[in-house]
């Protein structure tokens, strides 16, 4: 194994900001179906109880909690039209949500990373295609990476045990932005103690500009983070050495 640690990202929230995309299109459909539409408090709520990553069974929780009743297949066909457009599973076509995520990091991040010989992979709970958009929009081609697809949803470690083993590293970094990304470093903990797992906690674009970002950070912090950081940039080479 390599004894320099490893750098294993999640994608939304950490790369990409998706507060108007994903957390939008979770909006709308709670509404759609006829649910009061929840605030961006009540769904970081909703996260904070570390099961509910995925967003199309978020929106279906939320709509339970309001005692309505629809359709898995119905509420993820209505989420994808909002979030890509309605244009199938072709990013060279979509119009959605999608196509306006603001960034969170950039290409010289993954540049100094790989200069410093830090091996670097995502494990994210997003489709093959959304993680596979973003990361074309980053100049990260052929990405060691754990999508939708390819694993159990957090905080079900196995994708991330998948992803640390293709990096080799005796110490695994892993960074995400919600409850069920710092539970799924404590998971990988129990299942695989041959390794170092550390966590932290990146706080997301939208926390960050709302009344009370020390309250995400404790609940990220009480979830399993070892370190909280407000911006993937805060990961350089010479802070992932450190730790």
């Amino acid at each position: 194994m390599n004894s320099i640690p490893a750098l294993v990202l999640d994608i939304d929230g950490v790369l990409r900001d998706v507060s108007q995309s994903y957390r939008r299109a979770l909006a709308d459909t709670v509404a759609h179906f006829g649910g009061e539409r929840p605030t961006p408090q009540a769904i970081d709520a909703l996260k904070a109880e570390g099961q509910w990553n995925n967003d199309w069974e978020a929106s279906q929780e939320l709509l339970r909690r309001q005692g309505i009743a629809a359709a898995f297949g119905e509420i993820v066909a209505y989420f994808q039209g909002q979030y890509r457009g309605d244009t199938g599973d072709d990013p060279t076509r979509w119009t959605g949500y999608i196509a306006q995520e603001p960034l969170l990091a950039n290409p010289k991040f993954f540049a100094n990373l790989t200069a410093a010989g830090i091996p670097w992979g995502f494990f994210s709970g997003a489709t093959r295609a959304s993680a596979r958009f973003v990361l074309g929009r980053l100049g990260v081609t052929a990405p060691v990476l754990v999508a939708m697809e390819d694993a159990p949803g957090k905080p079900d470690p196995t994708g991330l045990l998948a992803v640390a083993d293709r990096l080799g590293a005796d110490t695994v970094i892993y960074a995400g932005d919600t409850a069920a990304d710092m539970l799924t470093v404590v998971a990988a903990r129990q299942q695989r103690g041959d390794r170092r797992w550390i966590a932290v906690g990146v706080v997301p674009p939208h926390v960050l500009a709302g009344d009370d970002p020390e309250a995400y950070r404790q609940t990220l912090r009480q979830k399993g983070a070892d370190a909280v950081v407000d911006s993937v940039l805060a990961l350089t080479p010479t802070w992932l050495r450190s730790q």
